[in-house]
């Protein structure tokens, strides 16, 4: 796995599937996917815990949650 650099500058973007109703909203910053890695953070708490995903599990993590198989 390559070391991402530090995601303090890191541009965030919120996903399509999170909802403008203030419930599960997440952010992920797609700059750092060439290193291998795919950051994922609260979009309400930018300054909480940030979950890195390696890229090449990435689809079974979304499966996972959509499927229910996850949860905070």
């Amino acid at each position: 796995m390559t070391a991402i650099a530090s995601l303090s500058h890191a541009k965030w973007i919120k996903s399509s599937y999170s909802g403008n109703g203030g419930g599960s909203c997440i952010e992920w910053a797609p700059a750092c996917v060439g290193s291998g890695i795919i950051p994922v953070r609260d979009s309400k708490n930018p300054d909480g815990p940030t979950l890195l995903v390696r890229a090449d599990h990435w689809t079974g993590f979304v499966s996972a949650i959509k499927k229910g198989q996850l949860h905070v």
